[in-house]
């Protein structure tokens, strides 16, 4: 049988998830909901795969360390799985290790814009109506609100930014023709203009 293949792509990184639909519950045969295998792509960087039970540890990961710069705490996660922690203000050090014996971790630097495409693909993943995730439990160490959702925030700042400019924009224009505007002189010229 045939496994469906989703790409999820954003600028430097593309993630890939492998599976089949679920026939027993009449999906769709486009549908992802048994997931055998998924690919995670960044650029430069060597290919990190693995099976479903390391995808959610992996993207909890990920929310919850960009959650931590977000609001300028220690951004350090450390887990069975996967640690990651700041070099600098720039660079994130991500070691991935490995469930089976005798293989060593494999350990990545990645810079902002990386860390921001990566969890971009975590985002289009969850907001896909073609790939059921199913919980596995097994990496819900912290609440779901502390989870960080990039698209939504700029999608937010997006929606809000532009509107905010021109308001503030319209206010400097209106206070800088108070100073040019002299109601004295304008007075005197409807007393010149108009005839008593």
């Amino acid at each position: 049988m045939m496994q469906n293949r989703l790409l999820f792509h954003q600028s430097s990184v593309s993630l890939e998830i492998i599976g089949l639909p679920d026939y027993s519950i009449n999906e769709n045969k486009d549908q992802i909901s048994i997931i055998s295998e998924w690919k995670l792509t960044i650029i430069d960087k060597p290919l990190i795969e693995g099976k479903i039970e390391h995808l959610e540890p992996i993207m909890d990961a990920f929310y919850t360390y960009s959650n931590l710069l977000i609001k300028n705490e220690i951004p350090i996660y450390e887990s069975t799985l996967i640690d990651i922690k700041a070099e600098n203000l720039h660079i994130h050090n991500i070691v991935l290790k490995s469930s089976k014996p005798n293989v060593k971790p494999l350990i990545l630097k990645i810079g902002n814009s990386l860390m921001s495409d990566a969890i971009n693909c975590f985002d289009q993943l969850n907001e896909s109506s073609k790939v059921r995730i199913k919980k596995t439990g097994v990496s819900n160490n912290f609440p779901k609100n502390v989870r960080f959702r990039l698209n939504n925030k700029v999608k937010f700042f997006n929606f809000i930014l532009p509107p905010l400019i021109a308001f503030c924009s319209l206010i400097f224009f209106s206070s800088t023709l108070i100073y040019f505007y002299n109601p004295v002189e304008d007075k005197e010229k409807n007393e010149l203009i108009i005839p008593k």
